[in-house]
């Protein structure tokens, strides 16, 4: 199977899952700052797979949301991840049905993990991800649009996980 990665990508891809269960292992006072950064690292390369490829592929998606899933279940947020991972990931599939298109498969993928990562977070940085991802992308699009660059597909993923980094980052400040 094509991940759109190649090898070195699908490398890239188990470092990345592996390193994030170590979260699951990590000493109890350290494990905020090594689960951002594996979140960080998950995030980065998602964005330079969909910049590049306008594909988000299932080695980078699926692990990571049953990484991120796992982990809130361990830190007592299961419930709360499972949650906003279902809510998400069921707005993001209801566009995907409604204009294919528009919205990739990849893209509700992602929304599981991410959705997953917000939820355990609490309802705020939920909605703030959840929003800031759309209206980024039509940021983008705007700015596309006004330098001359019309019809240009505009990869949704960075915009998600973005809204998703910032949200947590708010909602952790405030």
């Amino acid at each position: 199977m094509d991940t759109g990665l190649g090898q070195g990508g699908a490398a890239v891809a188990a470092l990345v899952t592996i390193a994030g269960t170590g979260v699951l292992a990590a000493r109890a006072e350290s494990w905020p700052m090594f689960a951002a950064g594996c979140l960080l690292v998950w995030c980065a390369c998602l964005s330079a797979a969909d910049i590049a490829s306008r594909r988000l592929p299932n080695a980078l998606t699926v692990p990571g949301a049953a990484v991120v899933l796992v982990s809130a279940t361990v830190a007592g947020q299961g419930r709360a991840a499972l949650v906003g991972a279902a809510l998400l990931a069921g707005l993001y599939l209801a566009a995907h049905l409604a204009v294919p298109t528009g919205m990739g498969g990849g893209d509700v993928k992602l929304a599981l993990g991410l959705g997953a990562v917000t939820g355990a977070a609490g309802a705020q940085a939920w909605v703030l991800a959840a929003l800031g991802a759309f209206a980024l992308t039509a940021a983008v699009g705007v700015v596309l649009l006004a330098s001359g660059r019309r019809g240009r597909a505009v990869p949704h993923g960075p915009s998600m996980c973005l809204a998703t980094l910032l949200a947590l980052g708010v909602t952790a400040l405030g």
